[in-house]
C-alpha cells in the first residue's frame, strides 16, 4: 500500500480550500435551473419506470412524432422540444457522470488524509508512551493515559455493539387436546 499522496499532473494547478469548494458548488447549483432533488423512494420508483422502457425503444417512440403532425399534436409535444429534451438527457447524464468522478476523488483523498492522520496519531501515541516512562518527561503521562482510556472506551463501544443473540424462546406447552375416550358417559 503505497503511502504517498498523489500529486496534481498539472504543476499550475490552484489549490482549493474545502470551503471554496463547497461555495463554488453552490454557486453552480443555483445556476441550474431544473435540479430536482428525489427521496430515495422517489428514486427508486423513476428507476424502475425507466426500466420497462430501453433507450432504443425510447428513441424509435420519439421517430414516430416526427411521421405524422398527429402524433405531436395529440401528445402536445412539438418533435423539436422532444429531441431538444432528449440531448438534454444526454448531456446532464455526461455531466452526473464527471460529477462522480469528481465526488470519487474528493471522497479519495479524504480517505488519505484520515489514513495519514491515524498513522500520525499512532506514532505520536507510541513514541509518547516510551517518552513518559521517563520521569523526566512525566508531563505527557496525563495525555497517554487519555488516550488509553479513550481506546479501551472504543474497545467497549464495539463490544457492546455487536449482535447478540436473543435469549431461547421458552418451549410451547402441551395444549390439551380433543377428548377421545371411549368410556360411556354415565
Amino acid at each position: 500500500m503505497s503511502t504517498t499522496t498523489p500529486v496534481s499532473s498539472n504543476p499550475n494547478a490552484v489549490s482549493l480550500s474545502a470551503e471554496a469548494v463547497i461555495a463554488q458548488l453552490r454557486s453552480m447549483q443555483s445556476q441550474i435551473g431544473d435540479m430536482a432533488p428525489l427521496s430515495k423512494e422517489q428514486r427508486t420508483l423513476v428507476k424502475q419506470r425507466l426500466r420497462m422502457q430501453s433507450k432504443t425503444v425510447v428513441e424509435a417512440s420519439i421517430n414516430v412524432i416526427g411521421v405524422l403532425d398527429n402524433v405531436s399534436q395529440a401528445i402536445g409535444q412539438p418533435l423539436d422540444d422532444v429531441r431538444q429534451l432528449q440531448d438534454d438527457a444526454i448531456r446532464w447524464e455526461a455531466a452526473a457522470e464527471e460529477a462522480r468522478g469528481f465526488l470519487n476523488g474528493i471522497e479519495g483523498a479524504n480517505l488519505n488524509r484520515r489514513q495519514r492522520l491515524a498513522l500520525i496519531a499512532t506514532q505520536a501515541y507510541a513514541i509518547g508512551s516510551q517518552l513518559a516512562k521517563d520521569p523526566g518527561k512525566a508531563v505527557l503521562l496525563p495525555h497517554v493515559e487519555e488516550v488509553k482510556r479513550l481506546k479501551g472506551v472504543s474497545r467497549r463501544k464495539k463490544a457492546a455493539q455487536a449482535p447478540q443473540s436473543p435469549p431461547p424462546a421458552p418451549a410451547p406447552m402441551p395444549s390439551p387436546g380433543p377428548v377421545t375416550s371411549t368410556a360411556p358417559k354415565a
